[in-house]
């Protein structure tokens, strides 16, 4: 075979590998510490005991932490918070007040996994989602919402490491 047809055929095998696979940012383990410690403090600091879990963007834990006064069921709802919100881009707030009126979305509550209730943020850098965090405890959803999103305004602050 010659030089040249060689080269063609590598070219071409690298073009579909390269073609085959996806790139993927995500979230370091730093960030989400970050992100989870001063979510449950501001939780604390309100008086709330809350658990925090931060996501990747596949929505795989990286981080959870979980004040020493929150119940057992938040480990579980701040997780599913954080892998609703990371699965779907956008704050479970937002999703619960679409499945609520919008009678074609009341079934995503349904979906493996899913917890429609608010305390699920995306986080994003260079406006990609590379994770999500959802916190549990605090009483009510908006107080959640805000719990998570102080924690991303403290990695915001700090900058991503």
């Amino acid at each position: 075979m010659n030089k040249s047809y060689a080269l063609l055929i590598t070219t071409l095998f690298s073009v579909g590998a390269n073609a085959a696979t996806v790139d993927e940012k995500n979230i370091t383990m730093d960030a989400a510490l970050i992100i989870s410690q001063a979510a449950v403090e501001n939780c604390a600091s309100k008086g709330y005991a809350v658990a925090a879990t931060v996501v990747d963007a596949s929505g795989d834990t990286k981080v959870t932490l979980r004040n020493e006064a929150a119940g057992p069921h938040t480990l579980d709802a701040s997780r599913r918070k954080a892998y609703t919100s990371a699965s779907a881009k956008q704050p479970t707030s937002a999703m619960l007040a679409t499945s609520q009126s919008n009678p074609t979305a009341q079934n995503l509550g349904q979906i493996d996994g899913f917890l429609l209730l608010g305390g699920g943020i995306p986080i994003r850098i260079n406006n990609i989602v590379v994770g999500a965090i959802g916190v549990g405890g605090a009483p009510g959803g908006p107080l959640d919402d805000q719990c998570a999103q102080a924690g991303i305004d403290k990695l915001n602050q700090k900058g991503a490491p």
